[in-house]
């Protein structure tokens, strides 16, 4: 018999050596990303200009299984991974529940979340590369803390395009970019082009993150030896981030556990798609069938109420176009929202999943996911990220249903990280102020109107 520690921590040597690259097990394969500029399927040339080379390779690869990490990557990486394995005896006993419940923990390094994994990775293959500097974009303000911390380790200038209503409401995640260096700008800005005609169609813009990243690819290409990096929806994310799923499917063997139902949340898909990464493989070669639910915020429903379908990554429509479910690259999310779930898009690799019924989605409201978030709090002594705190809700659910029915399922959700940063919004549920904002058919439909058409081959 296993003995069931609260928290599991694999050792250096156990730590992966290789990212894995779902597509390589995907029976069909994303639809190809659209060059605007030919409407053909982009090359890796076309889209140079925009990222790094070897980020540009990745990106494309649709057959390398496994790709060995860099060892000044493991050498970043050891820092703060691997990260543990938690197992919720103390939310457990509260919801009296047969379920075992675990979660992956990535909140233990400055960022503050999982985004790191990726940040380090690609602010690394800009340094090989000779770059001069970086560009990008965040929402909450977990990806460009990330980028910002990865980018002062390589040396490397960065430039962040912060969403308006992020910078507002947590300037402590602007103070920290600016400790390790970065420039830090409220998006949509006039600083661009794209973001002039932004403010000057709706000069009171919340922003989004399609805004954001319009004004950071614009940078980017517009600025001699600089590039643009992404902290989800690529394909490229998606395959550093599986270390967050390899460590765990590692440490889930070592207790002698695997689990019934994984479950992570869903903005662009960085963390679920990480976490989600082994469990998919022994779902694709037909190893094992867990259960894999996506959790989104009922304010932006991309998987749940979106439409699968070609559009652009950003407001600006300067991006290759990719496959995906979406609600429309106009989409601008309530700014009441809480979390960084606000992409108008889904990651094409799990856009495809889901598609194919490989996993399932549900949207929940804000309240509910703060009411989780806080009882977890008090019951697990981590403060959960809002966005966190929406697979918390699910996870919940799942184990009230196993109470209902006796059932002892083994449920794994990833923590994405701590929500120190995100006081106002648990300030707000606690004033009995937050607004659970769902949008109506009608406003949804006004960014399905302004899809790309694609000529049919």
């Amino acid at each position: 018999m296993v003995k069931i520690p609260h928290r599991l921590y694999l050792s250096e040597d156990e730590m992966p050596k290789q990212w894995y690259n779902m597509r390589a097990d995907m029976k069909e394969l994303p639809a190809p990303m659209i060059n605007p500029a030919t409407m053909q399927p982009a090359t890796e040339e076309d889209i140079y200009p925009v990222f790094c080379e070897k980020l540009a390779h990745q990106e494309l690869d649709n057959e390398t299984r496994y790709v060995d990490i860099p060892e000044e990557v493991l050498e970043m990486y050891k820092i703060y991974r691997p990260s543990p394995l938690i197992r919720a005896f103390n939310l457990e006993k509260t919801l009296d529940t047969p379920a075992k419940i675990y979660y992956k923990f990535e909140g233990n390094n400055t960022s503050g979340s999982h985004k790191l994994n990726s940040a380090i990775a690609q602010a690394y293959y800009a340094k090989d590369q000779g770059l001069k500097g970086l560009t990008t974009e965040t929402g909450a303000g977990q990806w460009g803390t990330a980028l910002a911390e990865a980018c002062s380790y390589f040396g490397l200038p960065l430039t962040v395009f912060m969403v308006k209503v992020s910078y507002q409401q947590k300037p402590f995640r602007k103070a920290v970019m600016q400790t390790f260096d970065a420039d830090v700008i409220a998006s949509p800005s006039n600083t661009t082009e794209i973001g002039r005609k932004i403010l000057a169609e709706n000069p009171n813009t919340s922003g989004s993150l399609g805004c954001a990243i319009s004004e950071a690819v614009e940078k980017a290409v517009s600025t001699e030896g600089y590039r643009y990096v992404l902290g989800s929806v690529l394909n490229q994310v998606l395959l550093h981030q599986s270390i967050i799923g390899l460590e765990s499917k590692i440490a889930m063997e070592k207790l002698d556990e695997y689990p019934d139902i994984v479950i992570g949340c869903a903005g662009g898909g960085s963390n679920l798609g990480g976490l989600i990464a082994p469990f998919m493989q022994d779902k694709l070669t037909g190893k094992a069938n867990p259960r894999i639910v996506a959790v989104e915020p009922a304010s932006c429903p991309s998987f749940t109420r979106g439409k699968y379908a070609y559009d652009f990554c950003d407001t600006g429509k300067i991006t290759p176009m990719a496959k995906m479910y979406t609600l429309g690259s106009g989409f601008i999310p309530s700014a009441n929202h809480a979390g960084g779930l606000r992409y108008h898009g889904m990651s094409p690799i799990l856009s495809k999943l889901y598609h194919d019924k490989y996993m399932e989605a549900v949207a929940v409201e804000q309240s509910k996911v703060f009411e989780a978030a806080v009882l977890f709090a008090k019951k697990e002594t981590i403060l959960p990220a809002p966005e966190s705190a929406h697979a918390i809700r699910t996870a919940i659910d799942e184990a009230l249903k196993c109470k209902e029915s006796g059932e002892r399922k083994t449920i794994l959700f990833g923590l994405t990280g701590t929500g120190y940063f995100d006081m106002t919004a648990y300030e707000s549920y606690h004033d009995g102020k937050m607004n659970d904002y769902i949008p109506t058919d009608e406003e949804l439909q006004k960014g399905f109107d302004s899809l790309p058409e694609i000529p049919v081959k």
